[in-house]
């Protein structure tokens, strides 16, 4: 029996992306990417959905290393982990930039 074995780049590209995979995660990158930092209460505003499904999505987020949290007592303080925000962006360039094959028609 053999194992596949995934690299570490596809492994990264998966965690992300399965990190964003949801609309609410993607809408708080969005306002998290146009600010310097933010507190949970403010993405909370943003969003028209409960606090604690905001909790959960941050926490999903943050397990991913796209987002990084402080805890400023009594307020968590959110930024954009620039370094694995670099690191996505060019795997999913080079993930969605290879080419794909022209000739012929799928499943044919």
């Amino acid at each position: 029996m053999t194992s596949k074995v995934y690299s570490i780049r596809q492994e990264q590209l998966a965690r992300f992306a399965k990190a964003m995979g949801h609309p609410a995660r993607i809408a708080i990158l969005q306002f998290l990417a146009k600010q310097q930092t933010c507190y949970f209460g403010d993405i909370n505003e943003e969003l028209p959905i409960a606090k604690a499904t905001v909790s959960q999505h941050l926490k999903e987020l943050k397990d991913a290393g796209l987002i990084q949290g402080e805890v400023e007592v009594p307020k968590v303080r959110y930024c954009i982990n620039r370094d694995n925000w670099m690191l996505a962006q060019e795997l999913f360039s080079g993930f969605l930039g290879h080419s794909i094959n022209k000739e012929g028609k799928c499943c044919e």
